[in-house]
């Protein structure tokens, strides 16, 4: 029988909590503990909540499996206290070395550096994993998508809430290469006219235009906003812009660093020192651009911090890029020599969802998403094999041939980071390249 981790492989299985990341390299990690995210941190975004409240069993299941092939004694599942139908439905399956811990509803409550410091006073070490503390985090749809693995069964949809202006928020499990406009009609289609989406959430998700843009095994969710609204113009706004403003306006406040998420945990990162960075050339900036590498691009700085709403994140997500570019990127060594320690001010400094909600404009978004389980049945799919993280698969299928769902597409790379990619319709793939379409028949 294959191991476990040759099933999470086989079955395509990747970080379902947004980095994509093969979730089969996490479980060759030896560890004490491991933690199944659940705490969604982003706001209008259920999907994480509706599956533990309709999944525990499976998602526990996955856990379980997890913690046995790393050797784990403890198991936590992070969940936002507020999400009590979550809790009781988790709570109700769990064995005796297995327990729930509960977060804050604060933004950002699920990203990873934050769950494993609240939950178990263990700090990941600047430019490291949660490995290196003996913690192994997966999202909670990951774990369900590891106990279907354990089955035989490939990852073919993706868990995604609709919300924002349409006529019936939901979350759904959509067929992996469904088109986004197709997603918007499941929930009733949008209620105004001239809008976009935005992809993975209103703080850290993107812009997207194309409502040919396919869904694919990290999507999470897609919001639909006015074109013109604030929070979409903000968002779109074009690099050449956001650091002419930025150099032009930006007062050395500081509040983007003191309100930093990864700031108040002690990492070295102070976003207005990268700011004071458009100013300045040569060894000078080179002394201040380095405050960016260790940005988590949560958006806290823009779109919470600063009083004149300039782009910090974005400057230090462009200024990350061209550390990397120009060879000039600080090892771990010397990021954690530039640690401190946590800051004493850091429990008084955390921006409670519903505060941030109004800031963003979003406060009238109210309604719930729940799991909406009619059969989605789209007639075509386009199934992108390049990957967030790794080496792409290759192509096994042509033209003309005929799949079932769940039939292996592409083949993972036996010498590289890789997983294989499958079908999530049956039919026909009429195009097989960087894409493999399959149309229904």
């Amino acid at each position: 029988m294959p191991s476990l981790i040759q099933q999470v492989r086989d079955a395509g299985v990747i970080g379902a909590g947004g980095a994509g990341f093969p979730a089969y390299k996490k479980l060759e990690a030896r560890v004490d503990t491991v933690i199944a995210n659940g705490a969604e941190c982003e706001p209008l975004l259920f999907k994480d909540k509706v599956l533990m409240e309709h999944y525990a069993t499976e998602m526990i299941d996955g856990l379980r499996l997890v913690m046995q092939q790393v050797g784990a004694n403890q198991g936590l599942v992070a969940i936002k206290h507020k999400n009590r139908k979550a809790i009781a439905a988790v709570t109700r399956h769990l064995p005796a070395h297995i327990s729930v811990f509960e977060m804050e509803d604060v933004y950002p409550a699920g990203d990873e550096y934050e769950v494993v410091y609240h939950s178990t006073g263990r700090r990941i070490p600047s430019g490291g994993l949660p490995l290196h503390v003996g913690v192994v985090v997966q999202n909670v749809e990951t774990l369900y998508h590891i106990h279907r693995a354990a089955q035989g069964r490939p990852v073919t949809h993706s868990l995604m809430t609709i919300h924002g202006h349409v006529k019936q928020p939901l979350t759904a499990w959509f067929p992996v290469g469904m088109r986004y406009g197709e997603a918007l009609e499941v929930a009733g289609g949008a209620t105004i006219e001239d809008f976009v989406l935005l992809d993975g959430g209103p703080m850290m998700g993107k812009v997207v235009t194309d409502l040919n843009t396919p869904v694919t095994r990290v999507s999470s969710g897609i919001i639909v906003l006015g074109r013109e609204t604030h929070l979409a113009e903000r968002k779109a706004q074009a690099e050449t812009a956001f650091k002419r403003i930025g150099k032009s306006a930006c007062d050395q406040c500081s509040l983007c660093t003191e309100m930093c998420p990864r700031y108040l945990l002690g990492y070295p990162i102070q976003p207005h020192l990268v700011m004071r960075a458009l100013l300045t050339t040569g060894p000078m900036s080179d002394t201040l651009t380095h405050w960016a590498q260790a940005c988590c691009e949560c958006n806290i700085c823009s779109l919470w911090a600063c009083p004149e709403e300039l782009d910090p994140r974005n400057v230090c997500v462009v200024t990350k890029r061209d550390l990397k570019q120009q060879g000039k990127w600080l090892s771990a060594e010397q990021l954690q020599k530039l640690t401190k320690d946590v800051h004493p001010l850091k429990a008084y400094r955390s921006v409670p969802t519903s505060r941030l909600l109004r800031r963003l404009g979003l406060h009238r978004f109210t309604a719930d998403a729940p799991l909406y389980t009619a059969a989605i049945a789209p007639e075509r799919v386009a199934i992108t094999l390049q990957p967030s993280v790794g080496v792409p698969p290759t192509p096994l299928v042509r033209a003309g041939s005929r799949v079932a769902v769940g039939d292996t597409l592409a083949a993972a790379s036996e010498t590289a980071l890789s997983v294989p990619a499958h079908a999530s319709i049956a039919g026909e793939v009429i195009e097989a390249g960087q894409s493999i379409v399959i149309a229904r028949v």
